[in-house]
């Protein structure tokens, strides 16, 4: 590969490209700042950023591989085949530009819009950053047939950049590697998620189609075991739909795909594919970092998206003209996208970079949807014909939704305002100190209702299994009388309508039978809250109570097992007592008030899971497995995973 001039593409890359802003005093003391936590986010936010600008070395056009590796002691490698960075001296720090990368913050080549046109990372904080918050960093730079090597202890360097030539066979490497191990002293346990990186790294191939990313791990630790995988994605954005759509039935073969450099070099690009579902699974990102906030190009999408299919539906003559416009949501039902923009000059909103701000970027992303969305419903008169009858059914229903909802505010009204009968609400009505069970069935409700403590404990029993939302839209779903006492009772609303400070009780949680039945409500009750009252989740006000599965005693000795795997380990802690006896229990209706009260319900004792989520995609993708209606890739998910259940009770 060579530039236009016929040089290396690493000669054109050189220190001077590099623009120094200021120092990096405070890493070390306050590293919340810059990398956000000092937790597992926070030490996985190290390799984020370290192959951040090995992918902007993509976005570039000047790397094909990346390969992370994950040691046994914690040592993390990131390599890639790109430029490498420059060896030469910086003019204004007097270092090499290798040094002067990782030893200041706000140094990199992201700033003069020369060597990178595109970036994702956070503007060369990131090296430094890494550097700062480690006990040892090895940088190894391939350039100009040498390998360029200088070491670092928490941000100083501990010897000088030193070179020697490769061997003959390896002239022509190029690439950085950068080895790391995070300071113990920053991060108090040094504990690696393989599933929360793999997912992070498979979402870059994603979106840079043709970049193949290698994540090794030799780290063995409960979430996390030696394994190896590649990823590499020819189809980019549209594979990534592709695979969202994997558990439905789409309503077109392939996904209908664009890409185009944007008046302003914003380069867009969007993929998306109808199915048969109810919900929308839409997702953007700006220069490969996910907003989950949106942002102008998710409204740019949207606006152009429900123009242009109203504007074809008339022309068509497939909606009458008495008929109303189809609303942003109804040609949004079924929907799975992705967009995709790469820009020179983000501007994110917040600190966390969720939702993207450039003004000029709604127009350029609405343009470039419009002129090809149209293209393609002209093209494919039988696809768009599909599209729009899915779109005026999804009409239909919202407004018998609409309907539905204002019936039960209606009937809300009528009562006085009053919640569900059934409910036992608590006597303390600030919304931060309560909480609200959801327990399976009447029998084990009336448990919980004498057990609890009534000052800040509200039960709502509930009535066998409720509806699976993944195969009901909203107007059937508010007939379901379980559904509806459930959410007059949380009081927060629907949907796009959910309000979290309407919330009544800040802790809602799941308490079921330790059953394949209880699991099954369980499952349907998270269902609806993924679906419908999303913001519980990712604000952490949904959680799941684990009630014990035996008492084991003896005398006036006892204990109580909430893990089958403990069951063994504490039945040993009676060993040389007789008369010894163990209770499965096998519904919480079983236990006595006291009992429900001591295992499960006092905050002193009890253990509550909080339901969390760790990558949007993934979990849409799980819930169209598990409760969709394609039983083909549900049958084949339970016959991979049946021999390692570890609680099943028939």
């Amino acid at each position: 590969m060579s530039t236009p001039d016929g040089k290396r593409p690493e000669a054109a890359y050189t220190s001077s490209d590099i623009q120094v802003l200021e120092g990096m005093e405070a890493v070390r003391r306050r590293p919340g700042m810059y990398i956000g936590s000092t937790d597992q986010r926070g030490l996985h936010h190290l390799i984020k950023e370290i192959v951040d600008n090995s992918v902007d070395e993509f976005m570039a056009g000047f790397c094909t591989k990346i390969r992370v590796t994950i040691h046994s002691d914690g040592k993390v490698d990131v390599l890639d085949d790109g430029r490498g960075i420059p060896v030469d001296k910086h003019k204004q720090t007097g270092m090499s530009g290798v040094e002067t990368v990782l030893t200041t913050l706000h140094a990199g080549g992201k700033f003069g819009g020369k060597a990178y046109t595109v970036s994702g990372g956070l503007h060369g904080v990131g090296a430094s950053v890494v550097n700062a918050l480690s006990t040892w960093l090895r940088a190894e730079i391939y350039r100009y047939g040498n390998v360029y090597v200088q070491e670092f202890k928490r941000g100083h360097k501990t010897t000088d950049l030193k070179n020697s030539p490769l061997p003959p066979e390896e002239r022509e490497k190029r690439g950085t590697l950068i080895s790391f191990y995070p300071d113990p002293e920053i991060f108090k346990e040094i504990q690696y998620d393989f599933k929360v990186l793999a997912q992070k790294f498979k979402e870059y191939a994603y979106l840079n189609k043709g970049l193949e990313i290698t994540f090794v791990s030799d780290w063995i630790s409960d979430l996390f075991e030696k394994k190896e995988i590649v990823y590499h994605y020819e189809g980019g954005i549209s594979q990534f739909v592709t695979d969202l759509n994997e558990n439905r039935i789409a309503l077109h073969k392939d996904p209908i795909y664009m890409d185009k450099v944007a008046e302003g070099g914003t380069i867009v690009e969007v993929a998306m594919q109808y199915n048969d579902s109810y919900s929308e699974s839409v997702y953007s990102f700006a220069n490969c970092i996910n907003t989950i906030d949106g942002g102008t190009h998710l409204t740019g999408f949207r606006a152009a998206l429900t123009r242009v299919i109203n504007d074809y539906a008339r022309k068509q003559k497939l909606m009458k003209e008495s008929d109303a416009n189809l609303a942003g949501e109804d040609v949004r039902e079924g929907l799975s996208a992705v967009i995709s923009v790469k820009l020179p000059e983000p501007q994110f909103e917040g600190q966390t970079k969720t939702k993207l701000g450039n003004a000029e970027v709604r127009n350029q992303v609405e343009t470039v949807v419009a002129e090809n969305l149209l293209i393609y419903l002209e093209d494919h008169p039988q696809d768009s014909k599909r599209i729009i009858d899915k779109c005026l059914t999804a009409q239909r229903a919202r407004e018998a939704a609409r309907k539905a909802r204002e019936l039960v505010i209606r009937k809300n009204a009528m009562d006085g305002g009053t919640l569900p009968g059934k409910l036992a609400d608590c006597s303390d009505k600030n919304p931060e100190r309560c909480e609200l069970y959801l327990v399976e069935g009447d029998s084990a409700g009336g448990t919980a209702k004498m057990g609890r403590d009534r000052a800040f404990q509200a039960i709502l029993p509930l009535r066998g299994k409720i509806l699976n939302v993944e195969k009901a839209r909203e107007d059937k779903m508010l007939a379901h009388e379980e559904i509806r006492a459930l959410t007059i009772a949380i009081g927060a609303g629907l949907g796009e309508d959910f309000d979290l400070e309407k919330l009544r009780y800040h802790r809602i949680i799941i308490m079921t039978d330790a059953d394949v039945d209880g699991s099954h409500i369980r499952t349907l009750l998270l269902t609806f809250f993924f679906r419908n009252m999303h913001p519980l989740i990712t604000n952490g006000n949904l959680y799941i109570a684990l009630p014990p599965l035996y008492k084991i005693w003896s005398g006036k000795k006892e204990r109580y097992v909430y893990v089958e795997q403990e069951k063994e380990k504490a039945v040993k802690e009676f060993v040389g007592v007789k008369n010894l006896s163990i209770q499965r229990y096998k519904g919480l209706g079983e236990m006595s008030a006291e009992q429900l009260w001591e295992t499960t319900m006092n905050p002193e004792k009890r253990t509550l899971l909080q339901v969390t989520q760790r990558d949007l995609a993934e979990s849409d993708q799980i819930f169209s497995l598990l409760m969709g209606d394609v039983v083909g890739p549900r049958r084949e998910f339970i016959e991979r995973h049946a021999l390692t259940v570890t609680n099943l009770d028939v």
